[in-house]
């Protein structure tokens, strides 16, 4: 397996800086977050929220094909590989899409990230999802022009939330062009299904892993007594994924790919994440190959 991490959760370190830190830590490679970004600093924000406002490890979408080959090099010269372009484009965005995979095909990238539409109940599912997988139609066709894979994740709150609901947003659709990002941590919150059950269900769908953890914590009661819950994600051996099970479930299932961290988690230092989590993962595939 090779090991990353997606730059969303490096916040505070610049693109430059970014490369430095995984380098020295003995990563493989990076999964850049790609999204506008502003030139006006946001104050004020909660500590917790530094991961989505005010971001610098963030590959500008407006500007990405004009800086594909200089982060390429950047990425060569530090010796590390780029895992995936990871958008939060819906899939109607396709002019937006066009220009990402031009940009992944300069940088050598496999794959992009386009995020399928949330579901607030507003709109009955069924309509959102239709409306989907029209529009996936025309990304395959795309996917195939530029030979690189658009990926979905699977993301609590959307229409794509578990893996039955992935395949069957899918099925039908070539596996080498579109498919998915596994993420147990997202599946805390809506969509777990048993991790060898999940990759049988998704088979070779399967593009990339993301890593991270979470829980729910009781948060009061209601008016009739009852416990009350919240989300909180937390340091990796500290969630309610099971990620010894998963990687057991990785190896015997032969996933050999890429893997990308992405802790939320706000314990620690991001750099003190970023040394722990890598030895933590790597011990859990040393211990899955050793019982396999």
């Amino acid at each position: 397996m090779k090991y990353g991490v997606f730059t969303v959760s490096m916040p505070e370190y610049t693109i430059e800086e970014t490369l430095d830190v995984l380098a020295e830590l003995g990563y493989d490679g990076v999964e850049w977050r790609v999204q506008e970004v502003s030139d006006k600093f946001v104050e004020g924000i909660p500590f917790e929220s530094r991961y989505w406002v005010n971001n610098k490890s963030t590959v500008d979408i407006n500007t990405i094909v004009d800086e594909a080959e200089y982060i390429k090099d950047l990425c060569q010269k530090k010796g590390l590989e780029i895992f995936g372009l990871t958008t939060y484009l819906n899939p109607k965005d396709k002019e937006k899409i066009e220009e990402v995979l031009k940009a992944a095909v300069i940088m050598g990238a496999p794959h992009i990230r386009v995020f399928t539409p949330g579901y607030s109940g507003e709109t009955h599912h069924n309509v959102i999802f239709q409306e989907t997988q029209d529009h996936m139609k025309d990304l395959e066709i795309l996917a195939g022009k530029y030979d690189v894979k658009i990926l979905f994740e699977i993301h609590m709150d959307n229409i794509f939330a578990s893996p039955s609901a992935a395949i069957r947003l899918l099925e039908g659709f070539d596996p080498k062009k579109l498919g998915i990002i596994y993420d147990p941590g997202n599946m805390v919150y809506e969509g777990f299904e048993d991790y060898k059950k999940s990759f049988e269900i998704l088979g070779d769908y399967i593009g990339h892993i993301h890593v991270k953890n979470g829980r729910w914590e009781a948060d009061g009661l209601d008016e009739f007594g009852a416990m009350t819950w919240k989300r909180q994600w937390v340091p990796l051996k500290k969630g309610m994924a099971n990620l010894r099970k998963f990687f057991q479930t990785m190896v015997d299932m032969g996933y050999n790919a890429t893997i990308s961290i992405e802790d939320f988690s706000n314990e620690e230092s991001t750099y003190d994440k970023l040394k722990a989590n890598l030895i933590y993962i790597k011990e859990l595939e040393q211990a899955a190959r050793t019982t396999t």
